[in-house]
């Protein structure tokens, strides 16, 4: 994926989680900035999980431990981006709202981008 692609989905991403901070009641999203920064910490936090644990546990993976990871990876990263709050129901909602949110608007794997040929 060209470095554009990559813009391209951190600025959906940030849309999509500021319409969750809309949408879920203790997660909220100071703005779009914040929202940004948030999209980049998940992103990195996800590569972090998976280089540890493995792609069955990433926040990308399917069933109840990529969703209880991408829970956690969301309460996580408020402590590192300001304007970002949540708590552990607030993400827990928020994961469950992103994962809807992404069978109708599929953001997009990163794991895969690298492997994509064009």
């Amino acid at each position: 994926m060209h470095f554009l692609g990559h813009v391209v989905r951190f600025i959906v991403s940030a849309i999509v989680l500021m319409i969750v901070g809309y949408l879920v009641p203790h997660f909220t999203v100071g703005g779009f900035w914040s929202a940004l920064m948030l999209a980049l910490v998940i992103a990195v936090l996800g590569w972090i999980i998976e280089a540890i644990f493995g792609k069955n546990v990433t926040p990308f993976g399917r069933g109840i431990v990529g969703f209880l990871c991408s829970a956690l990876v969301i309460w996580l990263a408020q402590f590192v981006v300001s304007g970002v709050s949540a708590s552990i129901l607030g993400a827990l909602l928020a994961a469950l709202v992103i994962g809807i949110i992404d069978l109708f608007i599929p953001i997009g794997n990163p794991y895969k981008a690298g492997k994509r040929h064009d």
